[in-house]
């Protein structure tokens, strides 16, 4: 599960579980390969025959004995690589509706297969001893994290098919099935926790945006909020999205009028979430409970919530005036 420690640590513990497979993803080579074709036996000369005839054969003995090392491999036909292609995800025992199957080269004699997978993830299949497979999306997002260190940094082997740039769609439709509900406008693989499950990031239009880990059980489903306050940071969410996502959960309230500028999660008990939103107005702000389905169920004004969970520190609540004595 996500902690502290991992929110810390989550690209470095990325890039360094695909460190291994970047040197040899690099070394690919292009085109069929295969072995050198031996030379074709030399059968003996005709008997008899003059002068003319038998240098005739010593010739064509000469050509039979000449090496064919530039000879390429025979094209293999689209037929051939998909089958190829389908025996290596059955190695690796991916489930996978092939679309597409492409055969880029070797590497280290092994050939390597891309595969596009229907609305789904794509992977790069070795065929090696064992046979090895990535996956696009996690490619993509140790490409991601390398080149935000180093724009020129050698990224290795990546899935090329327009088919396998499909992240935002592959993990948009599993943050859905865990139950988020906004437009997914970004997504990427950023990262292992602890327990080492793959942690993608899930950015939304206009609204909060997730960190999404892939356990054991199901999935495990974070919103930016939550990740802000364990101390971890969303690319993909800007304040301003937080803002304008929290304020629907505002509408039919007493705080409906107000005009979000921040928002942030103040911590959780056995009744819900509690929230303080600060708004545009002056010394407006308000603390609200939300349920565990996210439905808002009490608003509390920042002026009366001092002793909710330290009161609001966003918003700057007037002094009461002095009692008279």
């Amino acid at each position: 599960m996500l902690t502290k420690k991992m929110l810390a640590m989550a690209a470095m513990a990325f890039a360094a579980a695909f460190m291994a497979a970047e040197p040899a993803l690099a070394q690919i080579t292009v085109g069929g390969g295969g072995r050198t074709p031996r030379g074709e036996q030399v059968l003996p000369g005709r008997i008899g025959g003059d002068q003319n005839d038998r240098d005739a054969e010593a010739a064509r003995r000469r050509d039979r004995q000449r090496p064919q090392r530039n000879q390429p491999a025979a094209p293999k036909t689209p037929e051939q690589i998909r089958a190829e292609a389908q025996a290596q995800l059955t190695a690796n025992n991916l489930t996978c509706e092939m679309t597409e199957a492409a055969n880029p080269g070797t590497i280290t004699e092994s050939q390597v297969y891309e595969v596009a997978c229907n609305n789904a993830e794509g992977y790069i299949l070795i065929a090696s001893t064992p046979p090895q497979a990535f996956s696009c999306i996690e490619l993509a997002g140790t490409a991601a994290i390398a080149r935000s260190r180093d724009p020129n940094a050698d990224v290795g082997q990546q899935c090329v098919s327009p088919a396998n740039q499909n992240g935002v769609l592959v993990i948009g439709n599993w943050a859905r099935s865990a139950g988020a509900t906004c437009t997914v406008d970004e997504a990427a693989a950023i990262g292992k926790s602890d327990d080492n499950n793959m942690v993608y990031e899930v950015g939304c239009a206009d609204a909060d945006g997730y960190w999404l880990e892939k356990t054991a059980t199901g999935w495990d489903l974070k919103d930016c909020l939550q990740i802000n306050a364990m101390g971890g940071t969303c690319r993909f969410t800007t304040a301003l999205e937080q803002a304008n996502g929290f304020e629907t959960k505002l509408a039919g309230t007493t705080a409906a009028g107000c005009d979000v500028t921040q928002v942030r999660l103040m911590g959780s008990n056995a009744n819900g979430r509690f929230f303080e939103a600060k708004c545009a107005a002056e010394g407006e702000g308000y603390i609200a409970r939300l349920d565990t389905a996210g439905q808002t169920q009490q608003i509390y004004p920042c002026a009366a919530a001092q002793r909710i969970g330290g009161g609001c520190t966003l918003t700057q609540v007037p002094a009461a005036p002095a009692t008279e004595q």
